[in-house]
């Protein structure tokens, strides 16, 4: 196959695990010997932008017209290119480019694969997405489902509600990396029949847990909706009553991260790291007792749990959103009641201090991975739906070509 993968490249300065889940998409993809071409658009460039171009970028979000014209030339040789588009409600806020691939690659007629999609929506610190109705709520009332200042989401509103019409006509299949956001994007009024799950993937890492383990871990956005106050709360009450006998390792950056350096700081079982490389992660992970994951919010993914799985460790997750169809809860991992302290705190008591039930729920998160998110399952799966969006995509310009031969329909 020939693949073009579209995306926007998240700032440096704050580095995307999404960013990483395109490139080794992309890596699978060639390994596997298809042709890949991969057109982007970087939110760095916008910092080498003049003032006034800087001040323009808002308004290019629901069309640009020069993502249009320089969209690559190879987007449909012989009419037969299959495009993969990722983006998220938080990238589209950081202005990332809008989609004028889209009507590029229809007119090649080409299949286009959307993951990644809007499935998070927040109000006031809390989940929205019982906001979400038929039609599109984020284009009716942005300010009260997106967090951030109010006009820094009217762009993404106004090309909610100006591309609404072209995403359902022009894109044969939406990829969703769970069903958590699957339903969500059904609820919102997305055609359920053009959207498949297809979980993301993890390649295998280098080490995996051999022993008990040495710390509970925490990995990821030091962010208030990933759950980090929640978390160090819970590690007071659990202090408090004695601890479990490991640490709690830390590892990550953003607008938590003084906060959260301060409180690591005056105690002794907590360690407060940094951002971690990939290396690094692994090595982690793999001397990890469990991995806790207690956002707050409604997670599309949880790429961090599979990473988990794939180094033979439990988890500990809130229960919702994507995390209860990744964690099976009291057999690959714990699942304790989204927000609450005594929960968390209980979840990852019994974790720490039930060695031998540990063992057996780190088998079977690694037998989860295996069946089910290893790069072997990814390639299968990914192109399965490229192959059925390719076929209705087929199906339709068969359906076309016999209307203009019987003349009961325009033939261009």
């Amino acid at each position: 196959m020939h693949v073009l993968v579209v995306h926007n490249r998240y700032a440096s300065a704050q580095p995307s695990r999404e960013n990483k889940v395109v490139d080794q998409e992309a890596a699978l993809l060639r390994a596997a010997g298809h042709r890949v071409e991969v057109f982007e658009r970087r939110s760095d460039d916008i910092a080498a932008r003049s003032l006034p171009g800087k001040a323009a970028v808002p308004l290019l979000v629901p069309w640009n017209p020069a993502v249009a014209r320089n969209s690559p030339p190879g987007c449909a040789p012989n009419g037969r290119t299959w495009c993969t588009s990722t983006t998220s409600s938080r990238s589209c806020r950081r202005r990332c480019w809008p989609p004028a691939p889209t009507p590029a690659c229809r007119r090649r007629h080409a299949a286009q694969l959307h993951a990644g999609l809007p499935a998070r929506h927040v109000a006031a610190g809390r989940p929205a997405v019982h906001r979400v109705r038929r039609g599109g709520a984020a284009a009716r009332r942005p300010a009260r489902l997106l967090p951030g200042p109010r006009l820094a989401t009217v762009p993404l509103a106004v090309s909610l509600s100006v591309n609404r019409r072209r995403w359902r006509s022009g894109v044969e299949r939406f990829f969703c990396i769970s069903a958590a956001q699957r339903d969500v994007l059904v609820r919102a009024g997305m055609p359920a029949e053009r959207l498949a799950v297809k979980h993301n993937f993890v390649p295998e890492p280098d080490v995996r847990r051999t022993g008990a383990g040495e710390h509970l871990l925490y990995l990821g956005r030091l962010a208030e909706a990933k759950g980090v106050r929640l978390l160090m709360a819970a590690w007071d009450e659990l202090a408090a009553d004695g601890g479990v006998g490991v640490p709690l390792v830390i590892a990550g950056t953003g607008p938590l991260e003084r906060e959260v350096t301060a409180w690591a700081a005056a105690r002794d079982d907590v360690r407060c790291v940094g951002l971690y490389d990939t290396a690094e992660c692994q090595r982690a992970l793999a001397r990890s007792v469990a991995v806790v994951a207690p956002s707050t919010w409604l997670e599309a993914f949880g790429l961090v749990v599979v990473e988990a799985m794939a180094a033979g460790v439990p988890t500990v997750a809130a229960g919702h959103g994507a995390f209860v169809e990744l964690v099976e809860d009291g057999v690959s991992g714990l699942l304790h009641r989204p927000g609450e302290v005594a929960s968390l705190a209980a979840c990852m008591r019994r974790i720490a201090t039930e060695p031998a039930r540990n063992r057996e729920m780190g088998r079977a998160a690694r037998l989860r991975y295996e069946q089910g998110f290893s790069p072997a399952v990814g390639l299968e799966r990914l192109l399965e739906e490229y192959r059925t969006a390719i076929a209705g995509r087929s199906a339709l310009a068969r359906g076309g070509e016999t209307r203009a031969s019987r003349g009961d329909g325009d033939s261009r």
